[in-house]
């Protein structure tokens, strides 16, 4: 009985993955007016140390929107003078950061192993891909794209039924490390893909046409970072000669208009570029997958998280894409079909206008690899909890989100090209 006990209360005591880390860190909300107020961030941010969470870096900042970032304990209170001596409207979105961490494990399903309700780490999610594939032969195959910096493996699953000659549809999730809502999409998605078939009309049609290649987690060394060391990485954990910082933005390291706008050169950056596009394995393993299967991929989709938005190309330039009447209805009508479940609202458009302009994602890139059909999605929630979503959010997050998914994966099969 003992030794049961003390296996039960493992998993328990892990859950707090490093919250105390966070002990009194804030997460504020400013709203930016002027051109003057960006300078007045920009100042902020030069003396403090401040991790952005909406948009990614300093430099994105544009007047007329709203900013998100954290604070370290230490700086508070400096934090809040300086926006109340410069009559910055704000709020506080996170009193405690340690405190939503911690709440961010509220899932009342208590699993040692995998859970679709939970967020699993890496081990938990790769020893499910094992399971997932072996128990489903008829439905997926899996295949390594490539190692990350760090030697790990990257998976990838193939759903749909078998055939010859059947077009594709590439999704991915876990680009940035801290959005574990993204991992926890193409969980989900592989398993409602697997439970409904031969069920569902839709997505049995879906299957028995299409194939979806998911990469459950892109970035995986910051994945299992974000659960050993720091909640809050984002980048990969590549090391490289002359700086002692880690790390590459994996969506600003892609070759489409890299580095040009919205990325940083400094590798300290959490928006760096890298020392080139595709510097990094993660990026190189995907964009090699893509290049030697674009003939069957009709549309490529990656998940993040937060701010509820589906956007398409451009983000490298205000440029719009060929077909963007086409792909404006599209996002119309798919954030209609999410928010037909719990009414989530999503805003949509070009990433440049829409979020702000960044240059090296892996959206554009797909695109103007030819593939028509490139979207991001920015899932729940809109800053409440930012990173931080509790996992009882994930079974709505990610029902809503595959709505999303079907309709688009709908429209392609309609719209081959």
């Amino acid at each position: 009985m003992l030794v049961f006990l003390v296996l039960l209360m493992v998993p328990l005591a892990s859950a707090h993955h490093h919250g105390e880390h966070f002990e009194g860190e804030k997460v504020f909300r400013v709203s930016v007016g002027d051109e003057n107020d960006v300078k007045l961030i920009h100042e902020l941010a030069s003396t403090n140390q401040i991790d952005f969470w909406k948009p990614d870096s300093v430099t994105q900042i544009k007047p007329h929107s709203s900013v998100d970032f954290r604070v370290k304990a230490e700086d508070t209170v400096t934090v809040e003078d300086f926006l109340d001596q410069n009559e910055l409207q704000h709020e506080v979105l996170i009193h405690n950061l340690r405190n939503v961490l911690e709440a961010q494990f509220d899932s009342q399903v208590r699993a040692t192993g995998h859970s679709y309700e939970k967020y699993n780490k890496w081990e938990t999610i790769e020893a499910w891909i094992e399971q997932v594939t072996a128990d489903n032969p008829e439905l997926i195959s899996r295949q390594t794209i490539g190692t990350t910096f760090e030697g790990r493996t990257m998976h990838l699953l193939k759903v749909g039924k078998a055939g010859s000659d059947k077009p594709a549809i590439f999704m991915d999730c876990g680009f940035h490390a801290r959005e574990w809502i993204s991992p926890a999409f193409c969980q989900w998605f592989v398993r409602e893909a697997v439970r409904t078939y031969g069920q569902e009309i839709h997505m049995t049609e879906l299957l028995d046409k299409l194939d979806f290649y998911v990469l459950p987690v892109v970035n995986i060394d910051g994945y299992v970072y974000t659960w050993t060391k720091n909640r809050m990485w984002r980048k990969t954990r590549s090391t490289q000669s002359g700086t002692s910082c880690v790390g590459t933005d994996p969506n600003r390291n892609f070759d489409a208009g890299w580095c040009e706008i919205g990325a940083s050169r400094s590798p300290c950056d959490e928006t760096y570029c890298g020392s080139a596009a595709e510097s990094e394995k993660e990026t190189k393993a995907l964009a090699d997958f893509i290049r030697s299967n674009l003939s069957s991929i009709k549309a490529y989709l990656t998940i993040h998280s937060y701010s509820q938005m589906m956007l398409y190309p451009y983000s490298y330039d205000y440029k719009l894409p060929a077909n963007n009447v086409e792909l404006n209805a599209l996002a119309k009508a798919t954030v209609k079909e999410l928010a037909s479940l719990h009414g989530t609202k999503y805003t949509y458009g070009p990433g440049a206008t829409t979020i702000y302009p960044a240059a090296g994602g892996s959206d554009d890139w797909a695109y103007d690899q030819g593939i028509k059909y490139s979207f991001t999605f920015e899932l729940r929630d809109k800053g409440r909890y930012g990173f931080a979503l509790p996992e009882s959010q994930i079974r709505a997050t990610c029902e809503e989100t595959l709505l999303a998914i079907k309709h688009i994966a709908s429209y392609v099969l309609e719209h081959l090209y």
